[in-house]
């Protein structure tokens, strides 16, 4: 059995469908760039803004304590857009940088998918199971210019730095603050 979160679903479905239809059936082109961020994501958000759409959760996440966070397509499209400047201004990452992150899976790890697809950066995901050396090996085969990851795993994460010859930034998720690290919500 299956359950709708988001109400009527098969509008929306077949309009996405119908328009990758078209563009096989040659009545529509293949945008030559794509960015799931801008092009799909924030046009959501302006459906909804528009009234065209309902308004939904574009994120709903539920730690194992019952706390939540919910975000709408607009406010999703917000924070990503401030997040990529954290990587691009904060962080000094370009397009094609890749970004290491270490972290469990809290609503910041989605949010820096977004802001890298936004950015063009590369997000390259580890679990918080993660070993310093598998950490480092990610590191240097990736030449990874960030790494990101939160209080409890900073400890780990800073035993292989000083092998890592092309991290520019260290972007911490959390409450906390570390010598050297950035802080993401502070500068969100």
């Amino acid at each position: 059995p299956s359950r709708k979160f988001h109400g009527n679903n098969r509008l929306l479905t077949f309009q996405i469908i119908s328009h990758y239809e078209s563009i096989n059936q040659g009545k529509k082109e293949l945008p030559e760039y794509f960015n799931f961020a801008s092009d799909v994501l924030d046009e959501w958000a302006q459906l909804e803004k528009d009234g065209r759409k309902p308004a939904n959760p574009a994120f709903w996440w539920v730690n194992d304590k019952g706390e939540e966070v919910k975000w709408s397509f607009e406010e999703l499209g917000s924070l990503s857009r401030k997040a990529a400047n954290v990587l691009s201004e904060a962080c000094g990452l370009q397009r094609g940088d890749r970004v290491v992150a270490v972290l469990p899976r809290v609503p910041e790890w989605w949010l820096l998918n977004v802001a890298c697809m936004r950015a063009g950066i590369v997000f390259m995901p580890g679990t918080s199971q993660l070993t310093a050396k598998d950490i480092s090996y990610r590191l240097q085969a990736s030449k990874a210019k960030c790494i990101v990851t939160d209080d409890t795993l900073a400890p780990a994460v800073e035993s292989v730095l000083p092998g890592s010859q092309f991290l520019k930034s260290k972007l911490l998720v959390g409450q906390g603050s570390r010598d050297g690290w950035l802080n993401l919500k502070e500068l969100l």
